[in-house]
């Protein structure tokens, strides 16, 4: 007897198509969705119910340096979003975050907000700044220190 056919004598019958009922009983749960309670908290909304492009808008405009990434600066989702929040964070001034994967409409919505393809966006002031790699230019060039200067005392 060969040694696979040793294991199968061994193993238990699980499902497998045929029809047979299993060798082993389980008291495993059942499978079926557990009722939900209406008395319950919804999943908190991360724009309050409004359009897309009005929360965009207002989430630019109130934040004085903004990211719209995939992840956090403290816990990115990748590299270009992690590379953006460390330049940003490097100049230790507050920089208001939105974590696109908490909502599939703003992730979409801000690459038609901006007329831009990828994440992360930054916004400095209420304008688009622009990507990672754009940021990463500003910052060996200095020229971002200016921008973050007048941006916060604007506000």
């Amino acid at each position: 007897m060969g040694i696979v056919s040793s294991f199968k004598k061994r193993l238990p019958i699980v499902g497998g198509g045929t029809g047979r009922a299993s060798t082993t009983d389980s008291a495993a749960p059942s499978a079926s969705p557990a009722p939900t309670d209406p008395a319950a908290p919804a999943q908190s909304d991360p724009r309050g119910g409004k359009e897309p492009a009005a929360f965009i808008e207002e989430f630019v405009k109130s934040n004085p340096i903004a990211i719209f990434m995939k992840g956090s600066p403290t816990q990115p989702m990748c590299g270009f979003s992690a590379n953006a929040a460390a330049i940003l964070t490097s100049y230790g001034h507050d920089v208001a975050h939105f974590d696109v994967f908490s909502d599939p409409e703003i992730r979409q919505g801000i690459k038609d907000f901006s007329n831009w393809p990828t994440l992360p966006q930054i916004y400095v002031g209420g304008e688009f700044l622009g990507g990672s790699d754009i940021l990463a230019q500003m910052h060996a060039s200095e020229e971002l220190k200016a921008l973050f200067e007048e941006a916060v005392s604007d506000a």
